[in-house]
């Protein structure tokens, strides 16, 4: 073959999105998703559920990012896939494809550490001429249902998680919060919605003090929790009276703990360039936060699309094509893990 291109199939499978992406010499050419409509019912992720729905989808997912790529499956590189962390059943779907479909084809297999494909979603490019990429060393916050971490990124695979959550994520305080006020799930989109229409400074909440750049929300939720159940006792439905206020003042207060960490290391570390990344980098508030923050710090900010923050196959692609220049496969025999945090 004497094609010079690069072309990485990405597919993602951690959670309850099933996603394939295609990416050819660093742009992306297509990024499809299916996603799982059955666990709203549930109030949360079902497991079982979840890695039955990746099956179904799985198949028709990667002929469509193929068809809209219009790239045959001849024609593929490599195959990467998210490895971890994430749900076991889930992951062993995404997995055991790619493992197959590369074997099938004679390509080499390239596993991606999930949250690694967030940080790098800044990377993908949609065109030729798409040069609007944050330049090593940058900080990365990444927020999302089931991590917060301030990450050094010095070069797409040497990444040191300065602080994280010891307790609870950002994207889980909200999901939690929003259960008990009775508006479903998943929480974020609802609570962001509402937070639009509320002023953040109604109510106030408990902000922890921990040291160093180390997050916790435990604190804030049970804040939250005893707040409202001390004013549905002399209001029954204050809830539905206040939920603007409530959302909105809920959000100020994870923004100002995210934001507070994150000016920190910044100045710390005197690096200022800045990205947001993960399920949590959609919120309205953050992102105004990160552009105030611009302004004020002389900082050069890096927020991505909204089709890049939740789970998607088109940062495990842009990964795939970081390992496949540097040569950097894997084995058949490689497990899936559901727990780690980046390196």
């Amino acid at each position: 073959m004497g094609d010079k291109h690069v072309t990485i199939l990405g597919i993602e499978s951690s959670c309850d999105d099933t996603s394939a992406a295609v990416i050819r010499d660093g742009v992306l050419l297509s990024n499809v998703t299916a996603s799982q409509a059955v666990h709203e019912a549930y109030g949360g992720v079902v497991p079982e559920l979840a890695s039955r729905a990746h099956q179904q989808n799985i198949v028709p997912v990667v002929d469509q990012a193929l068809k809209r790529a219009g790239v045959a499956k001849e024609e593929l590189s490599a195959v990467a896939f998210t490895r971890g962390p994430g749900l076991m059943g889930s992951l062993l779907v995404g997995v055991s494809f790619a493992k197959g479909f590369a074997r099938a084809l004679g390509i080499p297999l390239i596993d991606v550490n999930h949250l690694q494909g967030h940080v790098l979603a800044h990377f993908i490019k949609e065109s030729e001429d798409d040069h609007d990429q944050p330049s090593f060393p940058f900080l990365c916050l990444l927020v999302s249902g089931g991590n917060s971490q301030i990450v050094r990124v010095k070069a797409y695979n040497d990444m040191e998680v300065m602080g994280q959550t010891i307790d609870d994520a950002a994207g889980e305080a909200i999901d939690k919060c929003s259960k008990v006020m009775g508006l479903g799930y998943p929480g974020g989109p609802v609570i962001d919605r509402l937070a639009r229409q509320g002023n953040p400074l109604a109510y106030t909440f408990a902000k922890p003090h921990i040291e160093g750049y180390d997050y916790s929300f435990s604190g804030l939720k049970t804040s939250f929790l005893y707040s409202l159940r001390d004013w549905l006792k002399d209001d029954p439905d204050f809830i539905e009276h206040h939920k603007e206020d409530l959302a909105a003042s809920l959000e100020h207060t994870i923004v100002e703990i995210l934001m507070k960490k994150l000016r920190q290391a910044a100045k710390d570390t005197g690096i200022k360039e800045v990205a947001v990344a993960g399920g949590v980098s959609a919120n309205n508030g953050l992102r105004n936060a990160f552009r105030e923050h611009a302004a004020k710090y002389g900082w050069k900010i890096f927020i991505p699309k909204f089709s890049y923050t939740t789970d998607n196959a088109a940062m495990i692609a842009i990964t795939g094509y970081f390992k496949y220049l540097d040569q950097d496969f894997c084995g058949i025999d490689l497990p899936a893990y559901s727990r780690v945090t980046l390196k």
